[in-house]
């Protein structure tokens, strides 16, 4: 039997990645998403919790949650402090997506092994995988679609671009190229395509 491919999604802000992931995972593929790895580690009862509150102050919590808004609002402009807390997070949700791996390899029960990784190139963390996807789209519309999923302004959006790769080089830096400008219907009909090769070995 084929080794299960580890295959990570990566792109710009509301390229499309989420949409993509779906897709392989209506085919049978399992998805795990970095962002959400994040949200479980970030609560006060995990160890990882414990030393982010340490790192950046009791004032994150409220109401007994970590809030991630009072985390961004601290280390936006603080480089060293954001990157003390990637230090922490980054190992931690790679471990957490090889255990899944493992896990969902030894069952031997899906095609597949999606990661939804936005930062991925921006933390080096691109070894850990099989095969890179970048899923590309117009700035424009990446734009537009930003605004309507977060109610933010276009200045919000440069902002966090401004934190990450350009998409041309992370496009350059992947090894397959989803490209999204069309309609929802082209991008699934890529996603199958592309996953019938990945799924057979391809």
């Amino acid at each position: 039997m084929l080794t299960l491919r580890k295959v990570a999604v990566t792109g710009g802000l509301s390229c499309g990645k989420s949409s993509v992931c779906r897709f392989f995972e209506e085919l049978g593929s399992y998805v795990v998403n970095a962002d959400e790895i994040v949200h479980q580690l970030l609560t006060p009862s995990t160890d990882i919790g414990q030393q982010v509150i340490n790192l950046l102050g009791s004032d994150i919590i409220v109401n007994r949650k970590i809030e991630r808004r009072i985390i961004a609002n601290k280390v936006f402009n603080n480089h060293a402090l954001l990157l003390s807390l990637e230090k922490l997070l980054h190992p931690a949700v790679f471990c957490e997506i090889e255990t899944q791996y493992q896990q969902v390899k030894i069952k031997q029960k899906v095609p597949l092994f999606i990661a939804e990784i936005p930062l991925l190139f921006e933390v080096n963390g691109q070894d850990n995988f099989d095969l890179i996807i970048d899923v590309w789209s117009d700035p424009e519309i990446c734009l537009k679609h930003f605004i309507a999923k977060t109610g933010c302004d276009a200045k919000e959006y440069e902002k966090r671009m401004s934190r990450q790769l350009s998409p041309n080089e992370k496009a350059k830096r992947a090894d397959v190229i989803i490209n999204n400008t069309g309609s929802l219907h082209d991008l699934r009909a890529a996603v199958i395509n592309l996953f019938n090769k990945l799924a057979h070995g391809t």
